[in-house]
């Protein structure tokens, strides 16, 4: 295949892309009642209006101005929908839904930045590099990544956003049937020592990564145990019925001022209804399914496992558990280099929910876990820092750096909302440990 044809390939398999991931988060408005808009379902995030400019203010930011170099047509909604809120800081956001803009305002700027952008990119062979910072340049394409994959981020933080929203707020689409679970047998599986190899070599530019991707890092890992699969509501409750909240010595300081000062007595996703228990699903009320993976902060998570003295993964131990073979060598994925399917997980928008913790044994690692890739980010002990040899983005310099704080964990994995290409396997997420509203799981270990 000539060069030519590779990269007008290249070109339109991108250019499809965007366009699917500018259905899927279109159509994730349809999905909010009008009036809700102007909604702010989750006290420290901004109000559901700010994200209908924000998908297209960020591609218009990044594309036509570090690119393309084209001209603003509205340089203010350009700098009011540029950046989000990150829940840690002073305060909570006191805006009004009278401070911005109207919807069809806001729509009419992202129709008219789509128009621009889409006629620059139909004109562009991706192959002139541009934003050359660190020593290392970025092709064209590397950066429509970005855009996409940032599109497709916000697909997942609009989801957890929505799921926070009142059911009369939302309009919920076919549903089908929830398949019958099958009991979990829960158990521990033995990880020997060996490698856990992190993060990506940063290699051709056809290798797309975020900034804190890069560089790849070996690791050695003492041999450890850990669960087959995420804790399930079943067994979490035991840990509310036992008065975990009420146990301070479970809890940091930092944590325990946090649960006291909220109030917190149980996940955010449970609902108490008199003696029973229920669980706030995207679309409607249910019985607490105790299959599913518990929904916790990582400081519910680290305080379940010093319950049961046991602790957290680093992001080391879960590589290791999930990549880790007997001959050494690490699969693309915890059940081979095939490609994702929806056998082997609950990722790639297949469901608004999770799914039971072993409805996936094709998923399963070489150590016998099982779960790693979707239902649920997974928490671990480690706390978010550049790998050796990182180099911010040029173009987006803030992306990682601005959380190399001390303050955010790693998260590996992937939720049921999270795109199939984001569950590869240097991907990394992070929260601040706090915050208990995203499709966040966990799994313990034991030395």
């Amino acid at each position: 295949m000539s060069g030519t044809s590779h990269n007008a390939q290249s070109r339109q398999r991108l250019l499809g892309r965007l366009a699917t991931g500018r259905t899927l988060t279109d159509n994730l408005f349809h999905h909010v009642v009008p009036e809700a808009l102007c909604d702010r379902p989750i006290p420290e995030r901004h109000r559901i209006v700010f994200y209908l400019g924000h998908l297209e203010a960020f591609d218009w930011n990044l594309l036509a101005g570090h690119v393309y170099g084209l001209d603003s047509f509205h340089p203010q909604f350009d700098r009011l929908f540029a950046f989000g809120i990150d829940p840690v800081g002073s305060g909570l956001p006191t805006d009004q839904p009278a401070d911005w803009p109207r919807q069809g305002e806001i729509r009419e700027y992202n129709a008219r930045a789509r128009a621009r952008l889409d006629a620059q990119l139909e004109r562009d062979s991706f192959v002139a590099a541009e934003a050359a910072g660190g020593g290392f340049s970025y092709s064209n394409e590397f950066i429509l990544n970005v855009a996409i994959e940032h599109r497709l981020m916000h697909a997942e933080t609009l989801a957890y956003l929505l799921h926070q929203l009142p059911l009369d707020r939302k309009v919920a689409p076919q549903l089908a049937p929830t398949p019958t679970a099958m009991p979990v047998v829960h158990k521990m599986v033995e990880v020997p020592t060996g490698k856990a190899t992190l993060g990506s070599p940063r290699g051709p530019q056809g290798v797309f990564g975020w900034d804190n991707e890069f560089e790849q890092d070996s690791v050695d890992v003492p041999a450890f145990a850990i669960d087959a699969y995420n804790v399930t509501n079943g067994q979490f409750i035991e840990f509310v019925r036992r008065g975990g909240y009420e146990e301070a010595n479970l809890w940091s300081e930092a944590d325990w001022d946090w649960i006291q000062a909220q109030g917190i007595k149980h996940p955010q996703f449970w609902v108490r209804r008199g003696d029973s228990w229920c669980y706030r699903a995207m679309f409607a009320e249910i019985p607490l399914p105790p299959e599913w993976p518990v929904y916790v902060s990582h400081a519910e998570a680290v305080a379940y496992a010093r319950w049961t003295q046991k602790a957290l993964p680093s992001e080391a131990q879960w590589h290791r558990a999930a990549y880790g073979t007997s001959a050494g060598v690490e699969p693309a994925f915890p059940w081979g280099n095939s490609p994702p399917e929806p056998a082997h997980g609950n990722f790639d928008f297949q469901s608004w929910d999770p799914a039971p913790v072993n409805a996936h044994p094709a998923g399963r690692s070489s150590c016998g876990v099982e779960g790693l890739l979707g239902n649920g980010w997974e928490w671990t002990s480690t706390p978010f820092e550049p790998f050796p040899g990182f180099r911010p983005f040029p173009f987006y310099p803030g992306y990682s750096a601005n959380f190399f704080d001390g303050k955010h964990y790693v998260m590996k994995g992937g939720s049921a909302r999270t795109a199939g290409c984001m569950v590869r396997r240097s991907f990394r997420n992070w929260f601040q440990p706090r915050y208990p509203y995203v499709y966040a799981a966990f799994r313990c270990v034991s030395s």
